[in-house]
């Protein structure tokens, strides 16, 4: 196959990536406005999203083994029809139970169905500038608050929150479909030779020894407390600034600002992790993470907003995908699905705890201040963990080859 392709495995992964999690993250546009209608509360609305990532967490290893075994197509597809579905229910669920099971449950699960293929698949088809390629998906995804959330604010200014949520859904299988069958094993799994053993301390071992490895726990923690981190003011910050005055769409405009700066921050660390080490940039990236998200605290007006909002987006979206790299360079290419899977399934974890928590949070309180000083609690507990962990010994069986 054309090595020329692997290009076009970057863009496919990265549109997929941007509608699924487009998709499942317009709940925030939707929350006041679905609160208003139907009279549901905010924490009730809110644990929908919880839900997601916890069938997100339950999902994403079957999906990741599903992907080493059968190839990454089959498995997006899949997770594109299913989403799709699955939103179109959701805009028409007459309970906040039904709402709760059709848009959290099936629609995380269906997300789960992207993410992880999708990072090991475009890990696995580059062996020179892979930071970079997995960055490149990763800011396809980081486009989802630059597109689908002021998509999904322009839809519930002009029909009610049901019909916007209804094409939202028709949108995410015009597009996602037809991607998803672009989608490629990489050339190396095709031919059968990333099963072979190679030359590396970690190349000969099992999938059971990769998931009770030292180097796998402390990823797994890592990430976990790295996105309950940054999931609270995610999902919460258009929230709190409509509590602070800022009209809607202003507030949207946050989030888009967020995600526009998470574009760069995605190239920009993928570049540095290829440059100066993968784990050495996430460690720092972690730290200032930390920092950032605490910033939200102290802001109340929409210049403040913004500040922030570029720092914080620059920052979260850049250390996630370095989580891939390393992954793959300490881990054979055989089962970095699953490897990944299982990052995704932590990282999905640390994301359910901040919608509920900070819907418990406004709820209680009526304010969102304890929650960002969780995150930035959460952040340094990230960063702590990260600093613990040591590559297997010995060469590393996907380590970079010079660019």
């Amino acid at each position: 196959m054309d090595r020329s392709y692997r290009w076009v495995i970057v863009a496919a992964g990265g549109l997929l990536g941007c509608v699924a999690a487009g998709s499942m993250f317009s709940l925030p546009v939707f929350l006041r406005p679905m609160s208003e209608a139907t009279g549901w509360s905010v924490t009730g609305i809110s644990t929908a999203m919880t839900f997601g990532f916890l069938a997100m967490a339950v999902a994403s290893m079957l999906w990741g083994g599903l992907s080493d075994r059968f190839g990454p197509r089959p498995v997006v597809l899949t997770g594109s029809i299913v989403l799709s579905g699955s939103l179109a229910l959701a805009s028409q669920a007459e309970t906040l139970v039904a709402f709760q099971t059709l848009f959290g449950v099936l629609v995380g699960a269906a997300t789960a169905a992207i993410f992880a293929p999708m990072m090991a698949c475009v890990a696995g088809w580059f062996e020179t500038r892979r930071g970079l390629a997995v960055s490149l998906v990763s800011a396809g995804m980081g486009l989802a608050p630059m597109t689908m959330a002021p998509l999904a604010a322009w839809l519930v200014t002009r029909h009610d929150w049901r019909t916007a949520m209804l094409i939202v859904a028709g949108l995410a299988a015009a597009l996602m479909i037809p991607a998803a069958l672009l989608v490629r094993t990489p050339p190396t799994l095709a031919a059968g030779s990333a099963g072979a053993p190679q030359d590396g301390s970690s190349s000969g071992m099992t999938v059971r020894q990769a998931l009770g490895s030292p180097q796998f726990i402390t990823l797994l923690l890592a990430n976990f407390f790295c996105c309950a981190t940054h999931s609270g003011p995610i999902f919460h910050t258009v929230s709190y600034a409509v509590t602070c005055g800022v009209p809607m769409i202003a507030a949207v405009s946050i989030y888009s600002l967020e995600g526009l700066a998470g574009l760069f921050g995605r190239i920009g660390f993928g570049v540095a992790g290829d440059r100066y080490g993968a784990q050495r940039v996430l460690i720092l990236g972690l730290l200032a993470q930390a920092f950032g998200v605490l910033a939200y605290a102290f802001v109340n007006e929409l210049t403040g907003f913004y500040a922030v909002a570029i720092i914080v987006g620059f920052i979260y979206a850049g250390t996630m995908p370095l989580y891939a790299v390393i992954i793959r360079e300490n881990f054979p290419l055989r089962m970095i699905g699953t490897i990944i899977g299982g990052m995704a399934m932590a990282g999905s974890l640390g994301m359910s705890t901040g919608p509920l928590i900070g819907g418990l949070i406004y709820d209680r309180v009526g304010s969102y201040a304890p929650m960002y000083f969780a995150s930035w609690g959460l952040g340094l507990a990230a960063m702590l963990v990260l600093m613990t962990f040591r590559p297997f010994a010995g060469p590393r069986p996907g380590a970079l080859a010079p660019a």
